[in-house]
């Protein structure tokens, strides 16, 4: 167990760090004048690419948080993230935060500590290949949902709230079909297997439908959505369907730590984006 839980910690820090530095290097970048040469651009973005790396390494230790740990516990760790992202901002970007914000930072911490206690320890329940190939399809409504959303009107107030919702189906859907995945011997037989195919699909469109919801309305309401849709849908399927389970005895201990942490990473919403203001250096003046 002790592994699946420093696997969902390291994710959890990976991913909340790498939200400040991807900011830190877009921001950076874009404040070089149109002309600018693109290698001067592309050195003052440098933070963007150590962002890209830490999410690789997070999705990484997720996976191996998923190999023993249920899903509610392991993306709802995943969700935390976003407390990570405000802590480094105030450590990093002097960013301030409210009471009601230290208050959620609490929360969370405390619902995680009751998540872990209560997690059953258990190895993920196998597939038969029918299943594996509805997971794959799952994909199919998600990117029809997705656009819908993009079809509507830009100033529509359903597009970044579908938008949103669809990119947290696909970091769900990311989650269960890593859940369930069995590595072969030979390992490149994965190449083969539809659950492989299933974490690439809902990956790209998870990313895609969370760039599209940020450029449609607000980053709070984006990380709301998409925070509450990819904790609550997974631990849904993990608990109904995959065989994921509570100690005996937890039961209670484990439904209020979901909704401490889930409810807590909603309060914290809008530090999923850093403060643009919060960025001084790294321009032309400072190189």
């Amino acid at each position: 167990m002790l592994p699946g839980l420093l696997g969902a910690l390291a994710a959890s820090l990976c991913y909340g760090s790498a939200t400040v530095l991807q900011a830190l290097g877009v921001r950076r970048m874009t404040s070089w004048p149109p002309g600018s040469p693109l290698l001067a651009r592309a050195w003052a973005g440098r933070l963007y690419a150590v962002g890209l790396g830490l999410d690789g390494v997070g999705f990484l230790a997720s996976l191996v948080a998923l190999r023993s740990l249920p899903l509610f516990v392991v993306q709802s760790a995943i969700a935390s993230s976003v407390a990570v992202t405000a802590v480094l901002a105030v450590a990093v970007l002097h960013a301030r935060l409210s009471r009601a914000e230290v208050a959620a930072l609490a929360v969370v911490g405390l619902g995680l500590v009751a998540l872990a206690v209560s997690a059953g320890v258990e190895s993920p329940a196998p597939l038969a290949s029918p299943w594996t190939w509805l997971v794959l399809a799952g994909a199919v409504p998600v990117a029809l949902l997705a656009l819908v959303g993009w079809r509507l009107p830009r100033a529509s107030r359903w597009a970044c709230p579908l938008l949103a919702a669809a990119s947290g189906l696909g970091f769900g859907g990311v989650g269960v079909a890593a859940r369930v995945l069995a590595v072969p011997d030979p390992w490149w037989h994965l190449l083969a297997d539809p659950l492989t195919w299933a974490i690439a699909a809902y990956g790209l469109l998870a990313m895609a439908c969370y760039g599209l919801a940020l450029d449609r309305g607000s980053a709070t309401t984006t990380a709301a959505v998409t925070f509450g849709v990819e904790t609550v849908v997974p631990a849904a399927v993990g608990l109904l369907w995959l065989g994921d389970t509570v100690r005996s005895g937890f039961a209670g201990l484990a439904a209020l730590g979901f909704v401490a942490t889930l409810g807590g990473c909603l309060a914290l919403a809008r530090r999923a984006e850093v403060p643009g203001d919060a960025v001084s250096a790294g321009g032309p003046a400072s190189g």
